[in-house]
């Protein structure tokens, strides 16, 4: 495409090599990315509503993947996406369009009010209180515009993909920074397009968010995410916009998420299997929390049967340094240096993508 830096071809080329080899690796190791998929599922949901505001602590939000009851409305938004990332990995992706885009927004909310699944009825401004002030930093198009440039979005976008006007992974980006620009609904815009991007990387077949948590690394430099966003949007009303920043900015995060995905894969095949042993040990002793139960060591150590946990767990109670409380799957462990040391507890900006 005109104007395509140089740097983005590079980045292509890192993506479609990880693509290329995400099949053999399905074949090769189906058991550690099972594993590697329950990780980055529970990271993904949780970096995706904290982007936004809406934190859920990892050991609640563990409780919460497998289907735990919610008890505040942090934990029904983390519900909700929940529901909807499932939807995704689980069915028939789809290509895009104004009912599947309400469906996605109405999943998100759907432990809440209900008031998911609608285009907005206010205008909703992007502003920014940087500084104690207050700036709009981007004016979204306006309730009676919405629906007739949602669709136009996803119907030119489609017409892109079947001209094959560009590599897949450049018109996504596209697809994405209008979503965001439109800012089609009331409330939960960011995860609305990152939803979306989702679904469209595994119809693209981009399986990467399925096993590396890509929300995760947007979360981790979310800066660059809302610097990028802030750059392709300027210009944006009267078609004077870069698409480039935010287009560079999606394929590092992707192309980083294959290198990172791939590392891992390597480094647990070509280890030992006597290392998985001392994993598991070096874990329940140095970065386990203070309680914890099989589950969780079984997310934290991917490709470790539990089989090989449970073998662990009952070496260090023997040996004195952890013991065991409860059974069955409730079972919780603790290490035994921990126990005397508990003390009673003390007492002791608006996000633009929203």
């Amino acid at each position: 495409m005109a104007g395509q830096p140089p740097e983005i071809g590079v980045l292509l080329h890192r993506i479609d090599v990880g693509r290329g080899r995400q099949e053999l690796y399905l074949d090769q190791l189906p058991e550690l990315l099972e594993a590697l998929a329950e990780s980055a599922r529970i990271a993904s949901i949780r970096a995706s509503n904290a982007i936004e505001g809406v934190d859920v602590d990892l050991e609640r939000a563990r409780q919460l993947a497998t289907g735990a009851r919610f008890r505040n409305r942090n934990e029904k938004e983390f519900a909700g996406y929940r529901d909807a990332i499932d939807g995704i990995m689980s069915g028939t992706p789809e290509p895009p369009s104004v009912p599947l885009l309400l469906h996605l927004h109405r999943q998100v909310f759907q432990h809440v009010d209900g008031r998911g699944g609608h285009l907005k009825q206010d205008q909703n401004l992007i502003v920014s209180y940087a500084g104690g002030r207050r700036e709009v930093i981007f004016e979204p198009p306006t309730p009676a515009q919405t629906p007739f440039m949602l669709a136009e979005t996803i119907e030119r976008y489609l017409a892109a993909q079947g001209d094959q006007a560009g590599h897949p992974l450049i018109l996504l980006g596209a697809f994405a920074l209008d979503v965001l620009a439109i800012h089609p609904v009331a409330d939960g815009n960011g995860r609305l397009a990152r939803l979306a991007t989702t679904s469209e990387l595994m119809r693209l077949d981009y399986r990467i968010a399925r096993y590396a948590s890509v929300e995760q690394r947007i979360y981790d430099t979310k800066n660059g995410y809302y610097a990028a966003l802030y750059e392709s949007q300027r210009g944006w009303h009267d078609g004077r916009h870069s698409i480039w920043p935010w287009v560079e900015y999606l394929t590092r995060t992707l192309a980083d998420s294959y290198d990172a995905f791939e590392q891992r894969v390597v480094a647990e095949r070509s280890s030992p299997r006597r290392s998985k042993r001392d994993r598991v040990r070096r874990h329940v002793l140095e970065h386990a929390p203070e309680s914890f139960r099989l589950a969780d060591l079984r997310l934290a150590l991917p490709g470790i049967s539990d089989e090989t946990i449970r073998a662990v767990l009952q070496d260090l109670k023997e040996d004195g340094q952890v013991v065991v409380e409860g059974h069955g799957r409730g079972a919780r462990w603790r290490q035994i240096a921990r126990l005397g040391s508990e003390v009673p507890a003390g007492d002791g900006a608006n996000d633009p993508d929203r």
